[in-house]
């Protein structure tokens, strides 16, 4: 475990995003067989989507999200409740008196999503986070997973919730579109009229990895062009200053 622990801590150091985050806890997750995991941040408007970074099916998650499940899901008002990490399956589908939250257990059933362990964040922030490890079924060594590391998987919860609001609190929405902080970084420098080779002076890091964190600007934003992607980039920080 100690090996798969410092693994994890030396990933999560070296991510610089939500891919690299969830790359980072699924190699660990994968190697604990703990089959897929899920986080959930919560956001202090209402309606606005908590933050979600998971290996569960899209379909499922992107389903969660436009049913707004946060707001009525057993799993999570427990989380709101107990500070402690939890272990939770089909008893809470049993428990549960809202044929809108059975309905949420049914639908999360035929995605293979059965039983967890869940592991409230409460920093004192803002609203809660939720780091959540689930399998479709109770297999012997996701229990035994549990039994012997429950501290040790609330300690690496701790740790990517910690880098998650480093590393993604300051993103930039853009018309609705979130850019990670290095993305709007290599815009700011390509405004200047930096190039890549430039930037990654600059940032440190290589003329490949500015292309692809252009890359990625230009695929959210729907544009063709780095000239465009910095319109849309200035047009936002615009809007912010008035």
């Amino acid at each position: 475990m100690h090996r798969v622990f410092q693994e994890f801590i030396d990933a999560i150091f070296g991510a610089e995003d939500a891919e690299g985050l969830s790359n980072a806890l699924a190699k660990t997750a994968s190697a604990l067989d703990l089959s897929c995991f899920a986080y959930l941040a919560l956001k202090r408007e209402e309606n606005r989507k908590p933050l979600l970074i998971s290996t569960y099916p899209s379909r499922w998650t992107a389903h969660y999200l436009n049913k707004k499940y946060q707001v009525i899901d057993p799993v999570i008002g427990e989380a709101l409740q107990n500070p402690e990490p939890f272990r939770w399956g089909i008893d809470f589908r049993c428990q549960t008196s809202s044929k809108a939250q059975r309905q949420l257990f049914d639908e999360a059933a035929q995605f293979g999503i059965r039983f967890g362990f869940t592991v409230p964040i409460h920093d004192g922030h803002g609203p809660i986070s939720a780091l959540t490890f689930a399998t479709d079924e109770r297999r012997p060594q996701f229990e035994k997973c549990i039994d012997s590391y429950a501290r040790v998987l609330q300690l690496m919860a701790m740790y990517f919730h910690a880098h998650v609001r480093r590393k993604l609190g300051n993103e930039h929405a853009i018309d609705g579109i979130r850019l990670s902080r290095r993305e709007v970084e290599c815009l700011e420098w390509a405004a200047q009229g930096k190039s890549s080779w430039e930037i990654g002076r600059i940032l440190g890091i290589s003329r490949n990895t500015v292309a692809y964190y252009l890359e990625n600007a230009k695929e959210k934003l729907g544009v063709r062009t780095i000239a465009q992607a910095v319109t849309h980039l200035a047009a936002a920080n615009r809007k912010k200053q008035n």
